[in-house]
């Protein structure tokens, strides 16, 4: 039987080691930015946590399949045959990284039958680290070798003021401004990538509306440590929790609550 808990700390020193490769490059002057065909850019930081990650994985006892962003991309025809896969951004935020303002992850996930079970959330600038085993509840690490804390999404309900919601102030599309509209003077929690959704892990912000692009693999590790911290992540087109390994990699739009004590907004 899978020591899970265990498990989640293995992935840890993984994402750590490749938080230590992006470092390197970060503190030079060289990323060796390229731009992919979907016009995202990608750096030398990108291809060698990857490197490392995928090495790790396959080192472990536990053995599954691994879908990376960086890594060979796989039909829908294989992918679907996956009971449970290893799903990883080796750095997910480049353009934070490229624009060196700290707020760029390494982010694996295991997925099981479509859920994200267990999440590994990695800051290298800062040294923070955040996971989950399921049914061991969510944590966070201040510095490597520290004490593990055990993190909780902030119960909350839509009617009271002040709610705090993860957006960007200067790019606000429209659908999020509808949407922040339904509440009573909310206010606008800014970070970058998945540290969007670990600001509800943590309970410093109460809902993320993501009504933009995003793929699985920017979400998948946060999402399973939210879960385990209370929170949820919702379609907000079918109104119900978000899934992995579709025929499609892109995700739908979504909204993140910490621990609502009441059902999600009707779409």
């Amino acid at each position: 039987m899978t020591n899970y808990l265990e498990l989640a700390n293995q992935v840890s020193q993984i994402a750590r080691q490749a938080g230590a490769a992006i470092m390197a490059i970060y503190e030079t002057e060289d990323f060796g930015v390229e731009m992919k065909a979907d016009d995202s850019p990608l750096t030398k930081a990108d291809k060698a946590a990857n490197d490392i990650i995928v090495a790790g994985l396959e080192a472990l006892a536990f053995q599954a399949p691994i879908i990376s962003e960086e890594g060979k991309k796989m039909t829908y025809a294989t992918r679907s045959q996956f009971t449970r896969f290893w799903l990883v951004d080796p750095l997910d935020g480049t353009k934070e990284f490229i624009k060196r303002n700290g707020d760029f992850t390494v982010n694996i996930a295991l997925v099981e039958t479509g859920k994200p079970i267990l999440g590994v959330v990695y800051v290298p600038v800062t040294n923070e680290l955040f996971y989950s085993a399921p049914g061991e509840g969510a944590f966070e690490v201040l510095k490597d070798g520290g004490t593990p804390r055990k993190i909780s999404a902030a119960s909350f309900t839509l009617q009271d003021v002040n709610l705090r919601i993860v957006a960007s102030a200067s790019h606000l599309n429209q659908e999020t401004e509808d949407f922040m509209a339904r509440f009573d003077r909310p206010e606008i929690v800014q970070r970058g990538s998945s540290l969007k959704i670990m600001e509800l892990a943590r309970g410093n912000a109460h809902l993320y509306p993501r009504l933009a692009p995003t793929m699985e693999w920017d979400t998948a590790a946060a999402h399973a440590i939210l879960l385990e911290a209370g929170g949820k992540m919702v379609d907000d087109g079918s109104g119900k929790e978000m899934r992995y390994n579709k025929a499609s990699l892109l995700n739908p739009h979504f909204i993140g609550y910490g621990a609502v004590r009441e059902e999600p907004l009707a779409c």
